[in-house]
Parts: C-alpha cells; sequence; structure tokens
C-alpha cells in the first residue's frame, strides 16, 4: 500500500475548445469531469501503474460525493474526512488552435484545526503496512505548516519511504525529519527560497541547501522542460521524451508517482527518474489528469536521456 495524502483535492473539470476566445461565447466540443487534486492524481497513477494506492484528505458537499464515487469505480481505497465546506472545482481551458492549457483553480476553504488532528489519526494508523507516504500539494487556508513534518516522522518511525512534493513553509518545516525525497518543481523551489528560477546556479544551490537540510534525495521537474536530480553527491539531468501534448496539468503529480513506484522496486535515483519522465510525459497525452496510459509509458521511458552533470 502506498499512502497519498493531499489535504485539497478537486473536482477537475476538462474543457476542449476548437479555438478559445476572450470576452466571447465559446462552445466546448468536449468535456471530461473528473477527480484531481495533486493527491488524488498521484494515486491515479499509481493504480494504473498496477500499485495499491489509499487516498486520504478532506472532501465535502455533493463534489467531494462524486470524487469518493469515483475513486471506488477506479478500486482505489480511500479514508476522506468529510467537512461542511464543498470540495473545490478546477476547470481546464484547452484551446486546439493555440495549443494552449489554461487552468482555472478555485482555492479551498479552511477547516477547523481539530480536523487536521483527525486527518493525522488516519495517516498514524493507515501507515501499518505502507511502503511509502507521498505528501501531495498545498493544505487548506490556516493549516498547521508542521502538518507534513509530523506525517514524515510517523511514515519514518513506521518504515515507510517518505516523499514530500511541496513548497515553502511545508517543504522547509519537513526538511527536520529527514525525507527520503523532496519534489518540488523548479519555480515552487524559487519561490521557497526567493531565488531566480531560470538561474541554473541558483537551482543548483537551492538543491544542496534542501539536502544540508535533511533531504535524503532532491528531484526538481520543470514542465516539458529538463529535470534535475541530485542524491547528495551527484546531480543528473533527465530530458523527457518528445510528445505533442493535449493536457500537461498534473504530469509533475505524475511524475512523483512514477518516482516511488521505481524507487520502491530499489532502482537508483537517475534510472527512476527515467520512468518518472516517462510517466509525466504519458500523463500529458491524456485529456484528463492522472489518467496515463502504462503501455505509453512502456514505449516513452526509453526515449528519456539521462546525463550526469
Amino acid at each position: 500500500m502506498i499512502l497519498c495524502i493531499g489535504a485539497t483535492p478537486a473536482a477537475q473539470r476538462v474543457m476542449v475548445f476548437r479555438r478559445f476566445q476572450l470576452n466571447e461565447v465559446n462552445r466546448a466540443t468536449t468535456t471530461l469531469d473528473g477527480a484531481a487534486g495533486k493527491g488524488i492524481n498521484v494515486a491515479k497513477v499509481l493504480k494504473a501503474l498496477g500499485e495499491k494506492p489509499l487516498a486520504t484528505g478532506f472532501l465535502g458537499g455533493d463534489r467531494g460525493q462524486a470524487i469518493r464515487a469515483l475513486l471506488q469505480a477506479r478500486g482505489i481505497e480511500a479514508e476522506f474526512i468529510v467537512v461542511p465546506t464543498p470540495t473545490r472545482q478546477c476547470i481546464t481551458i484547452i484551446d486546439e488552435t493555440s495549443e494552449t492549457q489554461t487552468e482555472l483553480v478555485e482555492e479551498s476553504q479552511p477547516v477547523a484545526p481539530q480536523l487536521y488532528k483527525e486527518l493525522l489519526g488516519i495517516v498514524q494508523h493507515r501507515l501499518s503496512g505502507c511502503r511509502s507516504a507521498i505528501m501531495s500539494g498545498t493544505i487548506t487556508p490556516g493549516g498547521p505548516r508542521d502538518f507534513y513534518a509530523h506525517c514524515t516522522r510517523l511514515a519514518r518511525q513506521a518504515g515507510a519511504l517518505t516523499v514530500v512534493d511541496a513548497q515553502g513553509p511545508l517543504l522547509l518545516d519537513a526538511l527536520a525529519e529527514r525525507p527520503a525525497l523532496v519534489k518540488p518543481n523548479r519555480k515552487e523551489l524559487a519561490a521557497t527560497f526567493g531565488r531566480d528560477p531560470s538561474n541554473e546556479n541558483d537551482l543548483f544551490e537551492s538543491m544542496r541547501e534542501l539536502a544540508r537540510r535533511g533531504a535524503e534525495r532532491v528531484v526538481v521537474t520543470s514542465g516539458s522542460a529538463s529535470t534535475v536530480a541530485f542524491n547528495g553527491k551527484e546531480f543528473w539531468r533527465i530530458e523527457p521524451p518528445p510528445i505533442r501534448p493535449l493536457n500537461p496539468i498534473g504530469s509533475g503529480d505524475a511524475f512523483t508517482a512514477g518516482l516511488t513506484w521505481r524507487l520502491l522496486l530499489g532502482e537508483e535515483l537517475a534510472e527512476a527518474c527515467r520512468w518518472a519522465s516517462a510517466c509525466g510525459a504519458a500523463n500529458a497525452l491524456s485529456l484528463s489528469p492522472g489518467d496515463l496510459n502504462f503501455q505509453d509509458v512502456e514505449r516513452l521511458a526509453p526515449e528519456v536521456k539521462i546525463r550526469k552533470i
């Protein structure tokens, strides 16, 4: 079992337009509704890779009920805390003519502090027998900044591989508990340390800083550009396979899922990143985030290029 912790799930709607124009009436050619949010995306990809994920977080209202039903239909185990506020809605607008993807994100609503204690109780209970715990994305406004730190501590005590995909205080506080892997993207890492995301020297120094503060491994993704991986001693650059993406939303989550999958198989970091990159690319070939095809992953993995820096 792999525990997928994400406090802010979302109902995800993808709308495809031949040409999208501002200040005009736009008619979608395709509309897809599903479940998303970083933790749920990770769980969906892990399921597609043949793993047994368990998703947890907060759900509320009719959207929350719909997400629970969608996960059940996919055979993904879940244990969510029901909250009075409705689960947020996110909308992806795909313009086929310009080949652009625009994400409209509804912010999550605050939850009572006591509910985080209850969620931590679920985490502690469910960690028994789990091979890994993945902490993904933001928490609700006003939530405890040390939440991922507590989760990391509990997971390490349970002998699980700890993965933190976050930024800012959530990430920095978790480092004190020595996570096995942290995986922000380049913009998130730059925002965490207040540095230029396009400056390679700043990137490498930020990655070293994460390692000095406690991260065993550091992987930084950058959308369709190259990923950089650091094991505390050596750096690698991972070039993704060439594809024509339909919707790259959720590809970072697919990368996290794929990386965890391969690390649990005992692979070294660079080779695990090969498969993670293939997962990210495969995700972008689907209209809905997290709905990758395993055959695409197998086909794309040999096309990923890895070199030591």
